[in-house]
């Protein structure tokens, strides 16, 4: 923002940040809920903390009744630099707070371990997340901020989210925020919490009304709002907002493309917050982008995906069969970063929809290996006016194949252990909690030969205290001699190692409520019966 502007506004600056003072002031007397305030370390969510800081400061300490809670989400792979300095932030906050005998508390926000990034992906396979497929959100940033909040209002019945949301950030914004807005009321109901609500105090600020306070207030706590505008500068990008609601999710917009967010996301085609860092002189980061790059670039490469779910269904997709110079191709539609493709029909294999069982069985063929097997089935469909039709369509693409998990844990703790944090030399992508929990599931999807330990020490140099409950049963030669058997009998491999690990499991309980389940859903997976 120019220096033009911050003059011209500064005549109504006074009254202005009063009135928003007096606001927060009457809001916080008005009952005794208590207040969690979101903080991303972006502009709307500053200036909120800041506000609500400084109005507190300006009250009678006997009418500061009640707990304001200030949290910030970590999603375990937020953009270094932004997460340092939150981190950096919270920490000044609580000690101001302390000194001036505020009711203010700090708190950061994180995924459990068996739902961060890293364990859905490398553990359990999920696909890098897209527009379409968008699972981060909910399990990195809304469940845990939801989580505090529903913890806080067990406590007190009902609690105040106090957020950094503005009318005129963006049309569908505006329409939200308008949407549950009751007239004369301060406080919105959440759309999604039950006894939980929603204080916007900015909700009619501009862009330049906040700059032009952040500018020109100094920060309560010591932080250098200038600092934060350079960050702005230097990112090319703006904030990712605290999201606590499912019902504007998708208004809050991806977090890769425009706003400060996760170092690792794929949801859009280029990340212009991480480039803008590497551009303005933060070299180091450009591991972590290439790195984010090639993850994206996998994402749907049919030779590192399984060709069923997680939960073993499988499904067909649709594809269009074009002539190009009398010969017949099948088109591959674009899709994020990967260019349209025409590829002779002469390269696929063709099977008709009810011979796939009988053609899968004789051909040997696993639909979890790493290997893409150019299959299509054909079926019949009639159209509005009665006419049967000749349809071709692919296996649908399921989570990462087992090798394909290896290699993406193989190359993210390679970037890690090259990785030159000029702050911190003991910068982690990964934790050993999440090594830990990867490690479990990776044995339960028939991971018997114990692979994570084996590649951390490949990779790191060195080896971690892991759990002796998690070797695996069966040693590499037993493992072969099952292989065998289950070739000669023509038994799936990854059914038994389920069976066996399913009952490893239940091993050791009197009462096994819920066996018989888990046997059913191992024994009834699409795949095993078409």
């Amino acid at each position: 923002m120019s220096n033009g502007i911050i003059s011209n506004l500064l005549s109504k600056q006074v009254p202005f940040i009063d009135e928003a003072k007096e606001s927060i002031k009457k809001a916080y007397k008005e009952d005794d809920r208590p207040w969690v305030v979101g903080y991303s370390g972006g502009k709307d969510s500053t200036v909120v903390v800041q506000l609500v800081f400084e109005a507190l400061s300006e009250m009678p300490k006997e009418e500061l009744h009640k707990k304001v809670y200030v949290i910030s989400s970590d999603t375990l792979v937020e953009t270094p630099l932004i997460i340092n300095s939150i981190n950096q932030t919270l920490r000044r906050i609580q000690d101001e707070a302390l000194s001036r005998d505020l009711p203010v508390e700090t708190h950061k926000v994180k995924p459990v371990f068996e739902q961060s990034f890293w364990v859905n992906i490398i553990g359990k396979g999920y696909p890098s997340p897209n527009q379409k497929f968008r699972w981060c959100t909910d399990r990195l940033k809304i469940d845990p901020a939801n989580q505090f909040i529903m913890d806080k209002v067990s406590s007190f019945g009902e609690v105040i989210m106090v957020l950094g949301v503005r009318e005129d950030e963006s049309a569908t914004r505006g329409n939200v925020i308008r949407s549950h807005t009751v007239e004369g009321k301060t406080f919105m109901r959440h759309s999604t919490l039950s006894n939980a609500y929603v204080y916007a105090p900015i909700r009619s600020f501009t862009l330049d009304d906040v700059w032009n306070y952040l500018l020109n207030h100094p920060s309560p706590w010591g932080d250098d709002n200038h600092e934060l505008h350079r960050l702005y500068q230097d990112s090319n990008s703006g904030e990712c907002p605290l999201v606590i609601d499912k019902s504007i999710k998708e208004s809050a917009g991806s977090c890769g493309n425009s706003r400060f967010g996760c170092w690792v996301c794929t949801v859009v085609n280029e990340d212009k917050a991480l480039s803008g860092f590497i551009q303005s002189g933060h070299d180091w980061m450009k591991p972590l982008l290439d790195f984010r790059n090639w993850l994206s670039a996998i994402r749907d490469d049919q030779t590192r995906r399984m060709k069923y779910r997680m939960n073993g269904h499988t499904y067909f997709k649709d594809v269009k069969i074009v002539d190009i110079d009398d010969v017949p191709h099948v088109l591959i539609p674009k899709k994020s970063g990967r260019p349209k493709q025409h590829i002779p029909l002469d390269q696929y294999t063709v099977v008709p929809k009810e011979e796939l069982k009988n053609y899968l069985f004789t051909n040997n063929i696993d639909l979890s290996a790493p290997q893409d097997y150019k299959i299509l089935v054909t079926y019949q469909e009639e159209t509005l006016d009665g006419e049967m039709v000749t349809k071709h369509a692919q296996l649908g693409l399921g989570p990462f194949t087992l090798e394909a998990r290896q290699e993406i844990l193989r190359k993210l703790l390679e970037v890690q252990k090259n990785l030159k944090h000029p702050d911190d030399p003991h910068y982690e992508l990964i934790s050993i909690e999440e090594l830990k929990a990867i490690r479990k599931i990776w044995f339960k999807h028939g991971d018997w030969e114990d692979q994570v330990p084996k590649i951390f020490e490949e990779i790191m140099g060195y080896s971690l205290d892991w759990e002796i409950d998690d070797r695996p049963l069966f040693d590499k030669e037993q493992i072969s001699d099952l292989e065998l058997l289950c070739d000669q009998f023509k038994v799936d491999i990854k059914v038994i190692k389920q069976l066996i690990s399913i009952e490893k499991d239940f091993s050791g309980y009197k009462v096994r409520r819920g066996l018989m389940d888990e046997i059913g859903k191992a024994l009834k997976q699409d795949y095993l019966h078409l």
